[in-house]
């Protein structure tokens, strides 16, 4: 089994993991590749690192079994959409704030290599969405799709589509379309529900709708949709996933679906999605109990 190991250069303490994850996959003898991304950094190496196989992402992606995915959340996505045509198991280690995606820190990804060995863990498969702007530009989300007025102070009108069929025409600070790895994310601060990654479904939580009655909407994920998006500024801001951001003419067609290629993510079997929801979340914690600590 070949580890390809992808890394945040831009986290602090990205050298000094990459030496404490190197070490402990050269104990269990696991062959291992590191993006040449890394090579940025050579002059701070250690010995450990210069005898270490930096390859290209692409080759690197191509030759290894799983992905190891080492800073946060937005790393966890910005390789989800490398490896988006591969078909290659994700696994994150998270060094940033939340840690939705990305499910273990260092210790526990050290616990979890004799699971990785063994194949002691869960393949679980994430819906993503693809699409276009006016036909032309492609548009590509693991968590989500968002289309907003941007610089522009105004709100800009949104006419929603279902499967062709006519939903509302309504005006906005603009629209979220979630995948239900997105739910908790962007879509969630905005009052949008969260969904379960299991669940095939898609939603549609409107940004600061100018009526009260304008409210999330989850559709099937085998639906399609148009999205029309007008403003008087003229542009249209377009991001997926938060990472990948254009400006458009108004008005602009956005046609959305869901992708006929899952992102498969690595997950230990001691660990439950609604485990991580109440630990990120703090559900169940009783705040009046550190009342007396202030």
């Amino acid at each position: 089994m070949i580890l390809g190991i992808i890394p945040n250069i831009t986290k602090t303490d990205i050298l000094k993991t990459i030496e404490v994850i190197v070490e402990e996959l050269q104990k269990y003898n696991l062959g291992f590749f590191i993006c040449d991304s890394m090579l940025k950094k050579k002059n701070e190496f250690s010995e450990k690192l210069n005898n270490c196989s930096f390859l290209p992402l692409k080759e690197l992606i191509n030759k290894s079994d799983i992905i190891i995915s080492i800073g946060g959340d937005g790393t966890m996505l910005n390789t989800a959409y490398e490896v988006r045509n591969d078909n290659k198991p994700i696994i994150g280690v998270n060094l940033g704030k939340l840690g939705f995606l990305a499910e273990f820190d260092v210790e526990s990804f050290k616990n979890f290599i004799p699971d990785i060995i063994s194949k002691n863990y869960t393949i679980e498969n994430r819906i993503a969405l693809i699409g276009n702007v006016n036909n032309k530009e492609e548009l590509y989300a693991i968590n989500d799709i968002v289309i907003d007025k941007g610089s522009w102070a105004k709100m800009i009108e949104i006419t929603i589509k279902i499967d062709d069929d006519y939903v509302s025409t309504f005006s906005a600070d603009g629209i979220i379309i979630a995948t239900p790895t997105g739910s908790t994310g962007y879509s969630l601060s905005t009052g949008g529900p969260i969904i379960t990654p299991k669940s095939n479904v898609i939603t549609l939580s409107p940004i600061a709708p100018h009526t009260l009655t304008m409210r999330p909407l989850v559709i099937s994920s085998n639906q399609k949709i148009t999205i029309i998006a007008q403003s008087q500024f003229g542009k249209i801001h377009i991001s997926c996933d938060g990472q990948r951001s254009n400006i458009y003419d108004s008005p602009s067609y956005i046609f959305v679906e869901k992708s006929k290629k899952d992102i498969q993510l690595a997950h230990s079997n001691n660990t439950s999605y609604f485990e991580i929801l109440r630990n990120k979340l703090f559900w169940g914690l009783d705040i009046r109990k550190f009342k007396n600590h202030q």
